[in-house]
């Protein structure tokens, strides 16, 4: 089991979901942690004794200021983001333009402003998505905006390799969240798309934020001294079959 003992860890969308898994998860490990979401109150149930900031990662400003009273850092998980269907052609540009906000202007904002705060020698962690390394229908601007995402891994790597920060990313299928099963109280039919959901890797199953959770605590960890700039798909095995 990978120890975080002594290091402190923010968790972006430490609200909900994998982000919440894994924050707790971090603690069980020796982590002191920084959880950041969008509601103070939902960060608070994650972890009551942790510090909490209500940050849209998003805003420049905002981010700006966090990372002035930010304490240093041994790592960030930078897991927060949205979804939204639709295909290029149908979607209105402000899909789009959610989708990128989330999904790559906040993971960027974060590493810009917060770079200065991690310690040498730390990690950062991002959630990727699988459909952002293979196309699937309907997911456009999702699907590019976490193809974004995977090249700033790669791009960081690069950039702070001199100061032995590493940078990887988790490139997940889908996982059992409520995002999830929000996704699928808004289907017409949900337990078709669940069914269709956990067909889509050879396992015939949805992730758990759990198994989310331990890779990120590795990647986090000194165990993964040697690894960075990594897209890892964590997905059942879809990407290596479909």
């Amino acid at each position: 089991m990978s120890t975080l003992q002594g290091k402190r860890i923010l968790v972006t969308g430490a609200g909900s979901g994998i982000g919440r898994a894994a924050a707790r998860m971090f603690a069980e490990r020796g982590a002191e942690l920084v959880l950041v979401g969008r509601r103070l109150d939902t960060l608070n149930q994650t972890l009551p004794k942790a510090v909490c900031v209500a940050l849209d990662h998003s805003d420049d400003e905002a981010v700006a200021a966090f990372a002035m009273q930010c304490p240093e850092l041994d790592g960030m998980f930078l897991n927060a983001g949205q979804f939204l269907n639709g295909s290029v052609e149908s979607s209105p540009i402000s899909t789009f333009d959610q989708m990128m906000a989330a999904n790559l202007r906040g993971p960027w904002l974060m590493c810009h402003h917060l770079g200065a705060r991690l310690k040498d020698g730390a990690s950062v962690v991002f959630t990727g998505s699988n459909i952002g390394l293979r196309a699937i229908p309907d997911s456009a601007a999702y699907s590019v905006s976490k193809a974004g995402v995977h090249m700033l891994t790669k791009v960081l790597a690069l950039e702070w390799a001199p100061r032995k920060i590493r940078c990887n990313t988790i490139a997940l299928g889908p996982i059992h969240t409520a995002m999830v099963d929000a996704r699928l109280k808004s289907s017409k039919d949900s337990k078709r798309d669940l069914a269709r959901l956990s067909k889509v890797n050879p396992l015939k199953r949805l992730g758990l934020e759990v198994e989310v959770a331990a890779l990120a605590a590795h990647l986090l960890s000194d165990e993964s001294a040697w690894t960075t700039g990594c897209v890892i798909p964590v997905d059942g095995g879809a990407d290596s079959v479909y």
